[in-house]
């Protein structure tokens, strides 16, 4: 038995680094060199704080409120607390445990009961007491590596944790200044209609006053007071909708919307110039990225957990201390208790569960191993979608303003022609309509290639850093 006990404890030492399971290893997945609509550009990276690069300051402002006080990124911390906490829970099984166990009691034995068992003379107290205190240590050794594999997966998993929140940040700085742009964009549409409705009242009233004087028929004035209702129906659409962006950036900064409100302004300031780094330097920096990659970690540690449930697993434990039946003598030698143990336990038959958790770990693994694939093929897309829309956003701004230097110009010649009498009404109202919606189309470019600048910046990962707090 003493050999047994001297054996067990050195074989469980050698065998406590061999660890069951595949190791580890990124897979390699071909993420190309360029980019199919614009030049990568090695070493190219964002500020953590990329939205600052719009230089406004509301957009600062707003940005920093979310970050500080939105639920969701506060729910998303909380899972990272606990994803930590939880690694500090397989971290603990790698040690033994040791527990301090106390208990002290009196039991008293019936005179008629205990006295009618005895032989003739003999008296045995019917009242006794006893008093224990131990030290109790155990300890399960990891002979299999199977608490190393549990300390691996939950380490990956708190890291994806991490990088999720990472990514959460992003997409609500993201979320933020697409709001934001948008409700730009609708102030300087109602600036363009305002305008408009202006300039169609006193159209409206000058027609009045030459069909009041009988220079004209009311057809005249009849399509200006159309115009003009059509203009202050295009501006209560655009009010409505400032409305809803407003109060979306309310719920993203973690306030009410009756207690929230942005002030009515056009954007202002030269588009931030964001470029595209390598493929590779670009998912190296992308959050999801590296959650799915933790992910994967996690799912392939688990195929140890579970091959390690074929094996025996053994179990040390050891105790000391005192008892005694009087407290006066507790402490002394001679009432000292000890006690040393060690087990075994091995599956024998439990109906294929453990082959059923061994396949199961490795379907895991090969859905995150996809999951993993589909993520940087997605990443790899949004970069692509971003490039390409401000290539075509570019394209289409460039035709809208050279297209409002030439209405301007119809405009203007339409005007002059109907007051020498040469046309119609109808040719000033269209060229009027073309104007309008030229500068509103403007007008949502303009916000569009902002909305597209945040997008393009959130596909390649923000240059968040993951210790930004």
């Amino acid at each position: 038995m003493k050999l047994y006990l001297t054996v067990l404890p050195i074989t469980a030492f050698f065998l406590a680094g061999c660890k069951l399971g595949p190791e580890f290893a990124v897979p390699n997945v071909p993420v190309g060199r360029t980019w199919k609509q614009g030049t990568a550009l090695k070493g190219a990276s964002l500020p953590d704080t990329w939205w600052r690069l719009f230089n406004d300051r509301e957009l600062n402002r707003l940005v920093d409120r979310a970050l500080a006080a939105n639920n969701d990124l506060a729910a998303a911390k909380s899972r990272v607390d606990t994803a930590r906490a939880l690694v500090g829970l397989d971290r603990a099984r790698m040690f033994p445990t040791l527990d301090l166990n106390g208990s002290a009691g009196i039991t008293r034995a019936s005179q008629d009961a205990t006295a009618g068992q005895l032989p003739p003379g003999v008296n045995i107290p019917l009242e006794n007491q006893r008093y224990r205190g131990t030290f109790d240590l155990a300890y399960d050794p990891d002979l299999w590596g199977r608490n190393k594999r549990l300390l691996e997966a939950s380490n990956a998993e708190a890291a994806a944790a991490e990088a999720l929140l990472d990514s959460q940040r992003l997409g609500l700085a993201t979320e933020v200044a697409r709001q934001y742009f948008l409700l730009r964009g609708l102030d300087a549409q109602k600036t363009v209609l305002v305008d408009t409705i202006a300039s169609r009242k006193e159209t409206l009233d000058l027609q009045k006053s030459k069909a009041d004087a009988g220079l004209i028929d009311g057809l005249s004035t009849s399509q200006a007071r159309t115009e003009l209702e059509l203009a202050n129906n295009d501006l209560a659409a655009v009010e409505r909708q400032r409305g809803s962006a407003e109060h979306a950036l309310a719920v993203l900064c973690g306030s009410r919307p009756s207690d929230f409100s942005v002030t009515n302004r056009g954007t202002s300031g030269a588009l931030p110039g964001i470029r595209a780094g390598l493929p590779a330097e670009v998912l190296s920096r992308r959050p999801d990225v590296r959650a799915a990659e933790q992910n994967l970690r996690a799912a392939n540690a688990r195929i140890g957990v579970a091959e390690a449930a074929f094996y025996p697993s053994f179990s040390l434990s050891a105790g000391g201390g005192f008892e005694s039946l009087e407290v006066s003598r507790f402490l002394d030698w001679e009432n000292r208790v000890l006690s040393l143990g060690a087990g075994i336990a091995a599956p024998v038959f439990n109906g294929g569960s453990n082959k059923a958790n061994f396949d199961t770990a490795f379907s895991r693994r090969d859905e995150s191993l996809a999951s993993y694939r589909n993520t940087l093929l997605t990443a790899l897309r949004e970069v692509e979608d971003a490039l390409v829309d401000l290539k075509g956003l570019a394209r289409s701004r460039n035709s809208l303003e050279l297209a409002l230097t030439s209405t301007e110009e119809t405009l203007r010649l339409s005007k002059e022609r109907f007051e020498k009498g040469l046309t119609s009404y109808f040719e000033v109202v269209d060229a009027e309509r073309d104007s309008l919606r030229i500068q509103l189309s403007l007008s949502q470019i303009d916000a569009e290639q902002r909305i597209t600048l945040a997008a393009l910046a959130k596909s390649l990962g923000g240059g968040w850093n993951s210790n930004l707090e």
